[in-house]
C-alpha cells in the first residue's frame, strides 16, 4: 500500500525544520518507487496509490522512464530502428541540425502538441522540411510508447498549423519554371556524346530514378515482354529495376559520422520493383551501346565504376546551362563554346518530364504508375492492370514525341554514327 515519508530540506549541510512529503509505491519487480517534492502527506499518498492503482490496470508507465529526455531516446531509437542507408542519414541529419537543438534535454513526459506546433512554425525552412521534422518526432514518441516510457504519443494524428502571412505565401523558384522539352533532351544528349546522352535519354524516355538509373546492370536491359494481345501476342523490351544506388553519410551505430558511401540497396518499395518498356528508338540505342560497352553497370564513368552524384553533375551542368570554350589537354579535348540549353535541367528533371510526356500522351493511370515506380493510391490498384493496348499506346506516343523533337532540332542521326532514320 503506498505512504507518504517527510523529506527535510538541508541547508549549509545541515537539516532544517522545513519539509515536503515523498511518494513511496512498490514497483511490478518488487522494488520501492519514489516520488519527492508534495507539499502536503496526502497529496503523496493520493499519487502513491494512483499508481498502484495503474499498475493494477496494466497502464502504469515508470515515472523514471517518462523523465527520459527526448534525446536520450531519440538516440536508442536511432541504433535500434534499421532502416536504408539513405533514410538513415537523412533521419540524423534532421534530428541534428534541426530538432535536437531544441529538444535534446526535454523530458519525453513534458513534449505537448501545443509545444511542437508551436516550434515548427518557427523553423527558417520549407514547410515541407518542417513536416519532415514534425512526422520524425512523432514516429519517435510512437516508438516511446511502445517502449513504456509514456502512455500516449501526444503528436499523432495532429494536423500543422501552416503560416498564411509574411513569407509563408512567398513561391519557391522553380529551377525550371517551364520544366524541359524533349528538344532540349535530346540537344543535351547529342553534346554529352553517346555514353552519357543515352544515360540522359533513357532517364528521360523511361523515367528511372537516379539511384534507379545507375544501377542498371546488362542482364537487366532489353528483356523481352511477351502477352497475349486479341488473337496475337504483344511483344516489346523492357529495362528490369530491382536495385539501386544509394550516396550518403555513414554512420555507426552510435550516430557517429564515417564519411560518404555509395552502396547498392533494394528499391525503396514494392512499386519500385518493375519492368518499364522502352520504345523502340531507345531499345535501337541501347542494343548499340550494349555491344560498344565493355562494363556490367550500363551507365557508369569510363572505368566501368557508378557515378557520384558530384562528378556526374560536372557532366550535365555544362551541357545544359552552357559552358565557355575549353582548350584541350593531355586529359580532355578541346571544345567550342556551349550555349545555354535547359538550365537547371537535372535528373530529377528528366523523370519528371518522362510523366509530363506520359499525360501529354494520355497514358493510363495503371501503367503510368507503373512505370514511375508508384503504388496506385487506393483500391484502384488491386483491380486495374495495365493490358497490352495501354502499352503499345505508350510506346507508340513516346516514340512519336522522340521523332517529332528530332525534326524540331534538325537531327536524323545522333552522335554522327547511330543512324535513326525509320524505314519505309
Amino acid at each position: 500500500m503506498a505512504y507518504a515519508e517527510k523529506v527535510y530540506k538541508v541547508r549549509n549541510g545541515k537539516p532544517t525544520k522545513q519539509f515536503t512529503w515523498r511518494a513511496c509505491y512498490k514497483k511490478p519487480d518488487g522494488s520501492k518507487g519514489t516520488e519527492p517534492g508534495f507539499p502536503t502527506k496526502k497529496l503523496a499518498e493520493e499519487w502513491g496509490a494512483e499508481q498502484e492503482r495503474l499498475m493494477k490496470a496494466g497502464t502504469w508507465i515508470d515515472p523514471q522512464m517518462r523523465a527520459t529526455t527526448f534525446g536520450q531516446f531519440a538516440r536508442v531509437f536511432m541504433t535500434v530502428r534499421k532502416k536504408r542507408g539513405r533514410t538513415t542519414g537523412t533521419r540524423w541529419e534532421k534530428l541534428e541540425k534541426l530538432i535536437l537543438p531544441r529538444w535534446d534535454d526535454v523530458p519525453l513526459g513534458a513534449i505537448s502538441w501545443f509545444d511542437v506546433d508551436a516550434w515548427q512554425q518557427t523553423m527558417t525552412v520549407e514547410d515541407v522540411t518542417r513536416g519532415h521534422c514534425v512526422s520524425l518526432m512523432s514516429t519517435i514518441m510512437t516508438a516511446a510508447v511502445d517502449a513504456n516510457y509514456i502512455v500516449a504519443n501526444p503528436l499523432f494524428g495532429r494536423r500543422r498549423t501552416r503560416e498564411t502571412a509574411g513569407n509563408a505565401a512567398r513561391l519557391k523558384v522553380p529551377k525550371m519554371p517551364n520544366g524541359a522539352r524533349p528538344e532540349d533532351v535530346i540537344l543535351i544528349a547529342e553534346r554529352l556524346g553517346p555514353t552519357k546522352g543515352l544515360h540522359v535519354l533513357t532517364t528521360a524516355f523511361t523515367g528511372p530514378r537516379w539511384g534507379e538509373g545507375i544501377a542498371l546492370r546488362r542482364e537487366n536491359i532489353l528483356l523481352e515482354r511477351r502477352q497475349p494481345w486479341g488473337a496475337g501476342i504483344f511483344v516489346c523490351r523492357t529495362i528490369r529495376i530491382v536495385e539501386e544506388y544509394a550516396e550518403y553519410q555513414a554512420r555507426d551505430e552510435f550516430g557517429n559520422k564515417q564519411g560518404y558511401t555509395l552502396q547498392l540497396e533494394p528499391t525503396k518499395n514494392d512499386g519500385s520493383t518493375r519492368d518499364v518498356d522502352v520504345p523502340p528508338f531507345l531499345a535501337t540505342l541501347l542494343r548499340y551501346h550494349l555491344q560498344d560497352w565493355p562494363f556490367e553497370l550500363v551507365f557508369s564513368t569510363g572505368s566501368g565504376t557508378p557515378w557520384r552524384r558530384g562528378n556526374w553533375g560536372k557532366r550535365i551542368r555544362p551541357a545544359a546551362d552552357g559552358a565557355p570554350p575549353r582548350m584541350g589537354n593531355r586529359y580532355t579535348l578541346s571544345r567550342p563554346r556551349w550555349e545555354p540549353i535547359a538550365p537547371g535541367l537535372d535528373m530529377r528533371a528528366l523523370r519528371a518530364l518522362h510523366d509530363t510526356m506520359q499525360a501529354e500522351i494520355g497514358v493510363k493511370e495503371p501503367l503510368a504508375f507503373e512505370a514511375a515506380g508508384h503504388r496506385q493510391p487506393g483500391i484502384k490498384r488491386h483491380y486495374q492492370k495495365p493490358t497490352p493496348a495501354m502499352r503499345a499506346e505508350r510506346l507508340d506516343g513516346l516514340d512519336a514525341i522522340f521523332w517529332k523533337a528530332m525534326a524540331n532540332v534538325g537531327l536524323r542521326t545522333l552522335w554522327g554514327r547511330v543512324d535513326l532514320r525509320k524505314g519505309p
